[in-house]
Protein backbone atom coordinates (compact mmCIF):
# COMPACT_ATOMS: atom_id res chain seq x y z
CA UNK A 1 0.00 0.00 0.00
CA UNK A 2 1.45 3.48 -0.79
CA UNK A 3 2.01 6.27 1.19
CA UNK A 4 -1.84 7.25 0.44
CA UNK A 5 -3.60 4.64 0.42
CA UNK A 6 -2.49 3.99 4.38
CA UNK A 7 -3.71 7.82 5.27
CA UNK A 8 -6.94 7.00 3.71
CA UNK A 9 -6.99 4.08 5.38
CA UNK A 10 -5.92 5.40 8.95
CA UNK A 11 -8.58 7.96 8.22
CA UNK A 12 -11.24 5.80 7.80
CA UNK A 13 -9.94 3.55 11.11
CA UNK A 14 -10.25 6.74 12.73
CA UNK A 15 -13.83 7.91 11.48
CA UNK A 16 -15.19 4.04 12.34
CA UNK A 17 -13.96 4.33 15.89
CA UNK A 18 -15.33 7.78 16.49
CA UNK A 19 -18.28 7.58 19.16
CA UNK A 20 -20.29 10.58 19.96
CA UNK A 21 -20.95 10.76 23.45
CA UNK A 22 -24.17 12.53 25.26
CA UNK A 23 -24.81 13.89 28.83
CA UNK A 24 -27.30 12.31 30.97
CA UNK A 25 -29.51 14.11 33.07
CA UNK A 26 -27.50 12.94 36.23
CA UNK A 27 -24.43 14.97 34.54
CA UNK A 28 -22.45 11.63 33.53
CA UNK A 29 -21.92 11.37 29.38
CA UNK A 30 -22.75 8.48 28.03
CA UNK A 31 -21.62 6.92 24.38
CA UNK A 32 -24.20 6.38 21.45
CA UNK A 33 -24.64 2.98 20.24
CA UNK A 34 -22.87 2.32 16.81
CA UNK A 35 -25.60 1.35 14.04
CA UNK A 36 -24.31 -2.46 13.92
CA UNK A 37 -24.82 -2.31 17.50
CA UNK A 38 -27.93 -0.62 17.88
CA UNK A 39 -29.53 -3.81 15.19
CA UNK A 40 -27.77 -6.27 17.61
CA UNK A 41 -30.04 -5.25 20.71
CA UNK A 42 -32.78 -4.44 19.28
CA UNK A 43 -36.20 -6.04 19.77
CA UNK A 44 -38.72 -6.58 17.09
CA UNK A 45 -41.90 -7.45 17.01
CA UNK A 46 -43.48 -9.62 14.12
CA UNK A 47 -46.59 -8.68 12.17
CA UNK A 48 -48.25 -11.76 10.05
CA UNK A 49 -52.35 -11.34 8.46
CA UNK A 50 -53.93 -13.74 6.30
CA UNK A 51 -57.09 -13.19 4.72
CA UNK A 52 -59.06 -16.34 4.95
CA UNK A 53 -59.03 -18.84 7.88
CA UNK A 54 -57.54 -21.17 5.28
CA UNK A 55 -54.11 -19.80 4.97
CA UNK A 56 -51.30 -20.97 6.70
CA UNK A 57 -50.12 -17.86 8.99
CA UNK A 58 -46.92 -19.93 9.89
CA UNK A 59 -45.28 -19.35 6.17
CA UNK A 60 -44.83 -15.90 6.98
CA UNK A 61 -43.87 -16.82 10.73
CA UNK A 62 -41.25 -18.78 9.61
CA UNK A 63 -39.30 -16.40 6.99
CA UNK A 64 -39.41 -13.74 9.72
CA UNK A 65 -38.08 -15.28 12.48
CA UNK A 66 -35.38 -16.84 9.93
CA UNK A 67 -35.21 -13.17 9.38
CA UNK A 68 -34.70 -11.79 12.60
CA UNK A 69 -31.80 -14.92 13.37
CA UNK A 70 -29.80 -14.11 11.25
CA UNK A 71 -29.83 -10.44 12.12
CA UNK A 72 -29.21 -11.37 15.36
CA UNK A 73 -32.93 -9.61 16.81
CA UNK A 74 -35.12 -10.62 19.74
CA UNK A 75 -38.45 -11.26 18.90
CA UNK A 76 -40.65 -9.76 21.68
CA UNK A 77 -43.84 -10.71 20.46
CA UNK A 78 -46.18 -12.33 17.17
CA UNK A 79 -49.19 -10.64 16.34
CA UNK A 80 -51.17 -12.28 13.85
CA UNK A 81 -54.21 -11.64 12.63
CA UNK A 82 -56.89 -14.31 10.76
CA UNK A 83 -59.60 -13.70 8.54
CA UNK A 84 -59.26 -10.10 8.17
CA UNK A 85 -58.50 -7.79 5.16
CA UNK A 86 -56.14 -5.56 5.04
CA UNK A 87 -58.32 -2.79 3.49
CA UNK A 88 -59.99 -2.94 7.28
CA UNK A 89 -57.88 -0.55 9.53
CA UNK A 90 -59.11 -1.54 12.81
CA UNK A 91 -57.86 -5.69 13.58
CA UNK A 92 -57.45 -7.06 16.76
CA UNK A 93 -53.56 -7.89 16.50
CA UNK A 94 -52.78 -4.87 14.88
CA UNK A 95 -54.48 -2.65 17.42
CA UNK A 96 -52.30 -4.11 20.09
CA UNK A 97 -49.52 -3.27 18.07
CA UNK A 98 -49.83 -0.21 17.52
CA UNK A 99 -51.06 0.35 21.29
CA UNK A 100 -47.42 -1.47 22.39
CA UNK A 101 -45.97 0.76 20.42
CA UNK A 102 -47.12 3.69 21.98
CA UNK A 103 -45.58 2.30 25.10
CA UNK A 104 -42.44 1.34 23.40
CA UNK A 105 -42.06 -2.01 24.06
CA UNK A 106 -39.90 -2.32 20.92
CA UNK A 107 -37.89 -0.87 18.50
CA UNK A 108 -38.86 -2.02 15.72
CA UNK A 109 -41.43 -4.24 13.58
CA UNK A 110 -40.67 -6.75 10.61
CA UNK A 111 -43.05 -7.71 7.69
CA UNK A 112 -43.47 -9.91 5.16
CA UNK A 113 -44.63 -7.61 2.74
CA UNK A 114 -46.23 -4.45 2.86
CA UNK A 115 -49.66 -5.46 1.87
CA UNK A 116 -49.58 -8.04 5.33
CA UNK A 117 -49.59 -4.55 7.10
CA UNK A 118 -52.20 -3.20 5.12
CA UNK A 119 -53.33 -1.80 1.23
CA UNK A 120 -54.91 1.36 2.01
CA UNK A 121 -51.88 3.64 1.65
CA UNK A 122 -53.27 6.39 3.69
CA UNK A 123 -53.39 3.85 6.59
CA UNK A 124 -49.77 2.58 6.14
CA UNK A 125 -48.22 6.17 5.80
CA UNK A 126 -50.27 7.21 9.47
CA UNK A 127 -48.76 4.37 10.94
CA UNK A 128 -45.22 4.77 9.51
CA UNK A 129 -44.79 8.70 10.58
CA UNK A 130 -46.70 7.37 14.06
CA UNK A 131 -43.61 4.47 14.37
CA UNK A 132 -41.51 7.37 13.21
CA UNK A 133 -41.97 9.60 16.04
CA UNK A 134 -41.64 6.73 18.38
CA UNK A 135 -38.15 6.14 16.99
CA UNK A 136 -39.74 2.52 15.74
CA UNK A 137 -38.25 0.78 12.61
CA UNK A 138 -40.57 -0.51 9.85
CA UNK A 139 -38.72 -3.43 7.75
CA UNK A 140 -40.77 -5.62 5.62
CA UNK A 141 -38.72 -8.42 3.55
CA UNK A 142 -39.76 -8.73 -0.18
CA UNK A 143 -39.27 -5.42 -0.71
CA UNK A 144 -36.27 -4.71 1.08
CA UNK A 145 -37.89 -1.89 3.14
CA UNK A 146 -36.26 -0.43 5.83
CA UNK A 147 -36.55 3.16 7.85
CA UNK A 148 -33.53 3.12 9.66
CA UNK A 149 -31.23 2.83 6.36
CA UNK A 150 -30.66 5.91 3.96
CA UNK A 151 -33.11 4.06 1.05
CA UNK A 152 -35.93 3.44 3.18
CA UNK A 153 -36.41 6.87 4.65
CA UNK A 154 -36.36 8.04 0.81
CA UNK A 155 -39.08 5.53 0.09
CA UNK A 156 -40.60 6.47 3.18
CA UNK A 157 -40.83 10.48 1.97
CA UNK A 158 -41.96 9.23 -1.88
CA UNK A 159 -44.59 7.30 -0.34
CA UNK A 160 -45.69 10.34 2.07
CA UNK A 161 -45.98 12.43 -1.01
CA UNK A 162 -48.20 9.79 -3.39
CA UNK A 163 -50.70 9.30 0.28
CA UNK A 164 -50.42 13.42 0.02
CA UNK A 165 -51.45 14.03 -3.55
CA UNK A 166 -54.21 10.82 -3.17
CA UNK A 167 -55.72 13.30 -0.64
CA UNK A 168 -55.80 16.52 -2.48
CA UNK A 169 -57.63 14.58 -5.25
CA UNK A 170 -60.11 12.77 -3.15
CA UNK A 171 -60.98 16.33 -1.58
CA UNK A 172 -61.28 18.12 -5.45
CA UNK A 173 -63.34 15.48 -6.15
CA UNK A 174 -65.60 15.50 -3.01
CA UNK A 175 -65.73 19.62 -3.60
CA UNK A 176 -67.40 18.93 -7.50
CA UNK A 177 -69.48 16.55 -6.18
CA UNK A 178 -70.97 18.93 -4.12
CA UNK A 179 -70.97 21.76 -6.38
CA UNK A 180 -72.66 19.73 -8.88
CA UNK A 181 -75.46 18.37 -6.20
CA UNK A 182 -76.32 22.56 -5.20
CA UNK A 183 -76.40 23.31 -8.91
CA UNK A 184 -79.23 20.65 -9.34
CA UNK A 185 -81.01 21.75 -5.93
CA UNK A 186 -80.29 18.98 -4.17
CA UNK A 187 -80.60 18.97 0.03
CA UNK A 188 -77.22 18.28 1.46
CA UNK A 189 -77.14 17.13 4.97
CA UNK A 190 -78.82 14.27 7.15
CA UNK A 191 -82.39 13.97 6.68
CA UNK A 192 -85.08 15.39 8.79
CA UNK A 193 -86.42 13.38 11.50
CA UNK A 194 -90.57 13.38 11.24
CA UNK A 195 -91.50 13.68 14.72
CA UNK A 196 -95.26 13.84 16.08
CA UNK A 197 -95.00 17.31 17.67
CA UNK A 198 -98.35 17.19 19.82
CA UNK A 199 -97.73 13.52 21.10
CA UNK A 200 -94.28 15.30 22.44
CA UNK A 201 -96.04 17.93 23.70
CA UNK A 202 -98.73 15.38 25.57
CA UNK A 203 -95.68 13.48 27.04
CA UNK A 204 -94.18 16.59 28.17
CA UNK A 205 -97.88 17.60 30.00
CA UNK A 206 -97.42 13.81 31.43
CA UNK A 207 -94.61 14.57 33.36
CA UNK A 208 -92.02 13.00 30.98
CA UNK A 209 -88.72 14.19 31.31
CA UNK A 210 -86.51 15.61 27.86
CA UNK A 211 -84.26 12.34 27.73
CA UNK A 212 -87.70 9.65 28.12
CA UNK A 213 -89.36 11.68 25.58
CA UNK A 214 -86.03 11.60 23.32
CA UNK A 215 -85.61 7.66 23.52
CA UNK A 216 -89.77 7.34 23.12
CA UNK A 217 -89.11 9.71 19.92
CA UNK A 218 -85.71 7.90 18.62
CA UNK A 219 -84.14 11.73 18.38
CA UNK A 220 -81.74 13.88 20.12
CA UNK A 221 -83.05 15.85 23.43
CA UNK A 222 -81.71 19.24 21.49
CA UNK A 223 -84.51 18.09 18.95
CA UNK A 224 -87.45 17.59 21.49
CA UNK A 225 -86.51 20.76 23.10
CA UNK A 226 -86.47 22.56 19.81
CA UNK A 227 -89.92 21.31 18.81
CA UNK A 228 -91.51 22.12 22.75
CA UNK A 229 -90.15 25.23 21.82
CA UNK A 230 -91.99 25.93 18.77
CA UNK A 231 -95.22 24.46 20.11
CA UNK A 232 -95.21 26.93 23.14
CA UNK A 233 -94.96 30.08 20.28
CA UNK A 234 -97.36 28.45 18.09
CA UNK A 235 -100.10 27.95 21.34
CA UNK A 236 -103.32 30.05 20.65
CA UNK A 237 -104.01 33.60 22.61
CA UNK A 238 -106.84 33.02 25.08
CA UNK A 239 -110.05 33.74 24.68
CA UNK A 240 -111.71 37.29 25.68
CA UNK A 241 -115.27 37.02 24.02
CA UNK A 242 -118.07 36.73 26.53
CA UNK A 243 -115.78 37.59 29.61
CA UNK A 244 -117.39 40.64 31.53
CA UNK A 245 -114.32 42.97 32.57
CA UNK A 246 -116.68 45.84 34.04
CA UNK A 247 -117.21 49.57 33.48
CA UNK A 248 -114.27 51.32 32.07
CA UNK A 249 -113.83 53.03 35.44
CA UNK A 250 -113.65 49.87 37.20
CA UNK A 251 -111.09 48.26 34.92
CA UNK A 252 -108.81 51.52 35.41
CA UNK A 253 -109.36 52.60 31.94
CA UNK A 254 -109.38 56.46 31.58
CA UNK A 255 -113.41 57.67 30.78
CA UNK A 256 -114.75 59.91 28.46
CA UNK A 257 -116.83 62.75 28.89
CA UNK A 258 -119.35 63.33 26.16
CA UNK A 259 -119.79 67.32 26.64
CA UNK A 260 -116.25 67.71 25.93
CA UNK A 261 -115.69 68.93 22.62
Amino acid sequence: MDRWGSCHAAQHDIHRDRVKTRVCRDGSKADYPRQSEWRKRVKVVLYVRCSTLDQDHEVQLVELRAYAQREGWEIAQEYVDRGFSGAKERRPALDQLMADARLRRFQAVLVQRFDRFGRSLKHLIQCLEEFRARKIAFISISEAFDTTTATGELLFHVAGAFAQFERNLIRERVKAGIAHAKAKGVRLGRPRTLLDSEKITVLRREGFSISQIAEKAHCSRSTIRRVLKINQTQLPLPETSGQNFGTPSEAGLPTENPTDG
